[in-house]
C-alpha cells in the first residue's frame, strides 16, 4: 500500500514537474523582444522563477484539492481532530524546502546579475558572440521634467531619440536636473534610477535593430506619462551615418508633449486646490525623434 502510494506520488511530482517546465518556456512569450544581452539573461531568470512557483502552485492547490474532495469528515461529525503535535521530521521538511529554494533563487539571482555586468564592461562569460566595444566617451543622457535629451560630445550632436549601434557595448552617463527618474527600456530589460546630483555610469549591449520604446518608469510628478522616448537600435555603418547628418543639422526645438499639455491647461486653468510643475522648456537638439514612427 505505502509503495503504491509513493509511485502515485512519484508520478503526480513528474507530471507537475512537465507541466511546470512547459509553463516556465511559455514564460518568454510574455516579455517584449530580447533586443540586448540582458534581456537573453533576465528572460533566463524570469522562466526559471516561473517553473518553480508553477510546480510550488500546482503543488499546493492539488493537496487543498486532494483534501476537499477526499479527506472531508462526515456529515454530522462536529468533533476536533486528532492532538497531533512535535512531529520534529515534518518540521525539518517545511523548515528546510523553503530555506533551500530561497538560497537556490539568491544564488541563481546573483549570478545572472554578476554575469549581466551592468556596471562594467560586457564579458564572455555568457557564451554570447557579441562584440565587447565600449566608447571612449560616453553618451549624456540629461533627464527632466518632463523630456529626454541625448548628448553625444564626441561628434557635438544632441538628440531627443536616442541611437546605438548594434552588438557593441553602449556606455551612458546618466544625469538628473530636478527629480529621481527612472531610465527604462521594456526591450532590454534594463533599468536605472537617475538620482539628481549624481553622475551615474550605465552599460549594456544592444544585440537586435530596430525602434524601441524609452520609458521613465519613476513618478516624476504630473506629466511623467508623457516623459518618453524612442531607442534607435542600428548597424555601425547606420549610426556613423546619422551622427555625420545629425551634426550637419542646426540646433531648433523638439516637440515636447508635456510642455505642450501644460500650456493647454493654462489657457483653461482647472483649480485643483494645489500647484502643478511647470514643465521645463523643450530642449533644443540637432535631431528630434518623431512619436510617428513605430516601435517594439
Amino acid at each position: 500500500m505505502k509503495s503504491r502510494l509513493l509511485l502515485t506520488l512519484v508520478i503526480l511530482a513528474v507530471l507537475n514537474g512537465l507541466v511546470s517546465l512547459w509553463v516556465g518556456q511559455k514564460a518568454y512569450g510574455w516579455m517584449p523582444v530580447q533586443a540586448s544581452a540582458e534581456a537573453v539573461l533576465v528572460d533566463n531568470l524570469f522562466s526559471f522563477l516561473t517553473t518553480l512557483g508553477t510546480f510550488i502552485f500546482l503543488g499546493v492547490v492539488g493537496v487543498l484539492v486532494y483534501a476537499v474532495l477526499f479527506q472531508r469528515v462526515g456529515k454530522y461529525d462536529v468533533g476536533d481532530g486528532p492532538p497531533i503535535e512535535g512531529n520534529v521530521r515534518l518540521e525539518v521538511v517545511w523548515t528546510a524546502i523553503p530555506l533551500v529554494l530561497v538560497l537556490w533563487i539568491a544564488a541563481y539571482s546573483f549570478r545572472i546579475y554578476d554575469q549581466m555586468g551592468i556596471l562594467g564592461p560586457m564579458d564572455h562569460r555568457m557564451g554570447m558572440a557579441v562584440a565587447a566595444v565600449v566608447v571612449d566617451q560616453p553618451i549624456e543622457v540629461r533627464s527632466r521634467q518632463w523630456a529626454w535629451e541625448f548628448h553625444y560630445p564626441e561628434h557635438h550632436v544632441t538628440s531627443t531619440e536616442l541611437h546605438l549601434p548594434v552588438n557593441q557595448r553602449a556606455k551612458l552617463l546618466l544625469t538628473s536636473e530636478d527629480v529621481l527618474h527612472g531610465f527604462y527600456i521594456p526591450a532590454f530589460r534594463i533599468k536605472q534610477d537617475i538620482i539628481p546630483g549624481r553622475d551615474i555610469d550605465f552599460e549594456f549591449t544592444p544585440t537586435r535593430e530596430g525602434r524601441y520604446r524609452l520609458r521613465d518608469s519613476d513618478y516624476s510628478g504630473t506629466y511623467f506619462a508623457a516623459n518618453q522616448s524612442h531607442v534607435v537600435v542600428e548597424s555601425p555603418e547606420a549610426y556613423q551615418q546619422w551622427l555625420e547628418a545629425a551634426a550637419q543639422q542646426p540646433p531648433t526645438v523638439a516637440e515636447n508633449p508635456a510642455f505642450q499639455e501644460f500650456s493647454r491647461s493654462v489657457e483653461n486653468p482647472i483649480s485643483l486646490g494645489w500647484p502643478s510643475v511647470q514643465p521645463a522648456p523643450a530642449p533644443v537638439v540637432n535631431y528630434a525623434s518623431s512619436e510617428a514612427n513605430s516601435y517594439e
